[in-house]
């Protein structure tokens, strides 16, 4: 590990002070949360931060709060233990609950929280792929006030992020579940847990009242491309007919072709792109059992 150089630390107690402290610090300031990624990151020499803006202090980051009727608000602070393990979560989304599970060990979960998950903007994000899929909203507090995005509006490259200097992520706004819904996230990794995902797809269905056809479909992928992606292609066959295994096919085809992955020491992007076509058609029929009312076996 190399020798960390003096930086400047603070903990501000408001979202507007810590917005002006990271303009004031400027773009060598880094906002601090669960730091597992960020710590790493200073101790390689991967970055060399001149200040650091703990958040831990500010009131209302760590709060999962339901909207009767509308759904559900989680803090950009709460930890992925914390969603893993929420009862109102694991009722009302479990796919969150099954993503979370799977992001690195139980000590890693301890600390790293959903704001940092998204904000570190890896395309191997194991939360990013079921936000997307679920349609969720982020908030953000910057110098020029409050503003929302979609979750895939916030990536814009590997590491990268649409947020401007001072912006912060402060919640994740999570739509109620539409009847007759059903959501999965599958990961392919190395070894099961404490590994990046391979491949990694959220699929979401929304069935019209006969259960037989996707009024909402919505699939999310990681791995594949340089941020986490949501393939459209494969969304619009779902939604062009009868859920049929043929139809489901299909769509997984379109979202081997929707992806643009790499090879690296860990897998051939032809490789990954074979595994998202079988992963998108398990994760299909697995959120169309679900939404027509069945159980996935644990």
């Amino acid at each position: 590990m190399r020798r960390l150089k003096p930086f400047s630390y603070f903990e501000p107690t408001t979202l507007p002070e810590a917005s002006k402290t990271l303009v004031e610090q400027g773009a060598q300031a880094y906002a601090l949360a669960g730091g597992t990624d960020l710590l790493v990151r200073m101790k390689r020499g991967h970055i060399k931060p001149t200040a650091l803006i703990n958040l831990k202090r500010i009131e209302g980051l760590e709060e999962i709060k339901r909207e009767t009727g509308k759904g559900i608000h989680i803090g950009a602070s709460v930890l992925i233990s914390t969603i893993e393990h929420s009862p109102l979560i694991r009722t009302r989304f479990p796919v969150l609950t099954q993503a979370a599970s799977l992001l690195g060990s139980p000590s890693i979960r301890h600390l790293a929280t959903l704001g940092g998950n998204i904000g570190r903007a890896s395309p191997a994000s194991d939360m990013a792929p079921p936000l997307i899929a679920l349609g969720a909203h982020l908030t953000m507090y910057g110098p020029q006030g409050k503003k929302e995005l979609k979750t895939e509006e916030i990536f814009c490259g590997p590491g990268k992020t649409t947020l401007s200097l001072g912006e912060l992520i402060t919640s994740c706004f999570l739509p109620e579940p539409a009847l007759h819904s059903g959501a999965v996230y599958l990961k392919l990794g190395r070894r099961q847990g404490m590994d990046f995902a391979i491949v990694g797809v959220a699929a979401h269905l929304a069935l019209s009242s006969n259960k037989t056809e996707a009024k909402e479909a919505r699939i999310a992928l990681a791995s594949v491309a340089p941020v986490p992606l949501r393939a459209k292609n494969a969304e619009e066959v779902l939604l062009s007919g009868s859920l049929t295994v043929e139809r489901m096919e299909k769509a997984a085809r379109a979202a081997a072709e929707n992806s643009s992955p790499i090879t690296d020491m860990r897998a051939s992007a032809s490789y990954r792109r074979e595994m998202v076509r079988v992963i998108t058609f398990r994760a299909l029929r697995q959120a169309l059992h679900l939404a027509q009312g069945g159980k996935i076996a644990n």
